[in-house]
């Protein structure tokens, strides 16, 4: 059974989700501001976290760039702000989703089974975008019968995106991630190496596209067949 925390600073709204998603079949913990969130999380395993942007001693802002970097779980962000400037604040501090209040608590359902769909693709060394098959153990791309191989850096770029389908990554997180936090290079080599991913399986649109958001970064999403 899944468990899920629901970090909100008005009680009314805990009180609600944790209905809803009980009787859904998930587990609930509760936090009323973000300080008491990452208690939560050391004390229980978490599997995704629902985050109020606007919370007392440590916001939401601030919590979920915490679980990013601490957590591997899905993250999304309940705020009351729908100016896109606040969308992109909550994406570059590394949420996976953002809904906006008020919103409807099935709504919010969807997203949530939807984003425990998109993180249960990758496995612990292979993931599977439809027929293609990464394998990151032998650094190796599997379609059928045939292998593909990729440069190391290429490889591991793609891998990256496709172990978080649907997530955005910043180009700065890209960096970190697969260039490694000493890397002395510009963010302009996240760009060269999606063109070419993207050169390499112009053909195999049915499988994933990776889609670029404009000013942050890149996400790969997997083609619903």
């Amino acid at each position: 059974m899944k468990t899920i925390l629901v970090s909100d600073d008005d009680r009314h709204i805990r009180t609600l989700l944790k209905h809803v998603l009980t009787r859904d079949g998930y587990l609930v913990t509760e936090a009323a501001d973000g300080q008491e969130a990452k208690l939560r999380l050391k004390q229980h395993t978490v599997d995704l976290a629902v985050v109020d942007v606007m919370m007392p001693h440590v916001d939401g802002l601030e919590l979920c760039q915490f679980i990013r970097e601490n957590y591997d779980i899905p993250v999304i962000l309940l705020t009351a702000r729908q100016q896109l400037s606040d969308k992109e604040a909550g994406y570059l501090h590394g949420t996976d989703d953002y809904v906006t209040k008020p919103f409807e608590p099935e709504e919010l359902l969807f997203r949530i089974k939807a984003l425990f769909r998109r993180y249960s693709i990758a496995s612990d060394d292979k993931i599977r975008l439809n027929s293609l098959v990464i394998d990151r153990r032998n650094y190796e791309l599997q379609r059928g019968s045939e292998v593909l191989l990729l440069p190391v850096k290429e490889f591991e770029l793609l891998a990256q995106l496709a172990q978080y389908p649907g997530r955005l990554f910043t180009r700065s997180e890209l960096i970190e991630l697969v260039w490694g936090a000493d890397y002395e290079g510009d963010e302009r080599t996240v760009d060269v190496h999606i063109k070419r991913l993207r050169q390499r399986f112009q053909d195999d649109t049915a499988d994933f596209i990776i889609r670029t958001v404009r000013g942050i970064g890149y996400k790969l999403e997997v083609v619903q067949l």
